[in-house]
């Protein structure tokens, strides 16, 4: 069964380029260490609430655009293995490859998936 990490967070719109080539910097790493896909996503439809939304969630400023990205591992055991590589790995460090965003507001969650449903890949 896969294994899904996901992640929101608000990144300063005029960094879109900085947050594409952190992402393309970093991501390669975690399929190196297992994971089988990494997607980011930049928000182009993503609504205000009227109770809560992805805007507070990671308080968003009326200059940030939301970002929700996944990485999708083979198994949960293969994620924490992975993970734990990850957090060691010094092409990930903040000195190497700085988050072009508040760091602070980014949640982030692992999943276990309970419904697939379409092609599997």
């Amino acid at each position: 069964m896969p294994y899904i990490d996901g992640f929101i967070m608000a990144v300063p719109t005029a960094n879109k380029q900085k947050f594409i080539d952190h992402a393309n910097q970093g991501d390669s790493v975690f399929v190196e260490y297992g994971a089988t896909r990494v997607l980011e996503c930049w928000g182009d439809d993503v609504p205000k609430g009227e109770q809560t939304d992805f805007h507070r969630a990671v308080q968003a400023k009326d200059d940030e655009t939301v970002v929700f990205s996944w990485i999708e591992w083979p198994d949960k055991a293969t994620r924490d293995a992975g993970m734990e590589k990850v957090m060691k790995d010094p092409r990930l460090s903040p000195e190497s490859n700085p988050m072009p965003f508040d760091g602070k507001r980014l949640i982030y969650g692992g999943f276990t998936p309970v419904v697939e449903v379409g092609a599997k890949s």
